[in-house]
């Protein structure tokens, strides 16, 4: 690969502790079928009767992604983690719920949107990502110009978007980010429409640790 077009590179751990016997089980009889297809593709041709197709990128333990799942049984979720503990949480959660509309990249999100179509998500998640709150890290951050260029490309015109975060440096990078591109509207007008957490948010067993330095912050954009 020439230098012009580097290797993508995830920050942080890709795996801690040793999987659980059963999850290891599970993943290896239910990841194959469950995994995003390499190569080009278009979301339609993995759930045809789906009315949306929605992305969660970096779903942690999956406890959001499947409960949005078993809200919508009609609307087709990806998910992409690359946290090999998270991916198998995430199957865990997707068999005991028998789940039929989750589809998993295993992965740098970056890899899958490249491989995506113009348009072809309805809705984007954003939750809690990894912080990396040191003025010298900050340049790890997921949410970076080149991603909402991406994001832009991918969501349909009317599709939303959703970031959240309890790191206010982040929340603050975030928004400049998104704001200054036009693609994305933010349409809050006062302060509880960040501070409030919107009507169809789940609220997961990590964002009730409160891990931030500020409490969560709501972010809802608008692909132009």
């Amino acid at each position: 690969m020439s230098d012009a077009h580097p290797p993508l590179r995830s920050f942080g751990r890709l795996k801690s502790r040793p999987i659980k016997p059963r999850q290891a089980a599970l993943v290896e009889s239910r990841l194959p079928s469950l995994r995003i297809p390499s190569g080009p593709m278009d979301p339609k041709s993995l759930m045809p009767t789906a009315r949306e197709t929605w992305l969660e990128i970096g779903f942690g333990g999956g406890e959001h992604m499947a409960a949005q799942a078993a809200r919508a049984p009609d609307v087709l979720i990806l998910g992409a983690e690359p946290f090999q503990n998270g991916v198998a949480s995430a199957v865990r959660h997707i068999d005991e719920q028998a789940l039929t509309n989750v589809r998993l990249h295993d992965g740098d999100v970056r890899e899958l949107m490249a491989r995506l179509p113009d348009a072809c998500l309805d809705r984007v998640f954003i939750l809690f990502p990894d912080p990396w709150p040191k003025t010298r890290q900050q340049k790890r951050r997921l949410v970076q110009p080149a991603l909402v260029s991406e994001l832009a490309r991918v969501l349909r015109p009317g599709g939303r978007l959703r970031f959240v975060s309890d790191v206010a440096s982040y929340v603050d990078s975030a928004l400049e980010r998104f704001v200054g591109n036009p693609a994305f509207v933010w349409g809050a007008d006062r302060a509880d429409d960040w501070r409030t957490p919107p009507a169809d948010h789940i609220t997961t067993r990590y964002e009730e640790k409160r891990l931030g330095d500020c409490a969560p912050v709501f972010l809802d954009f608008v692909r132009a």
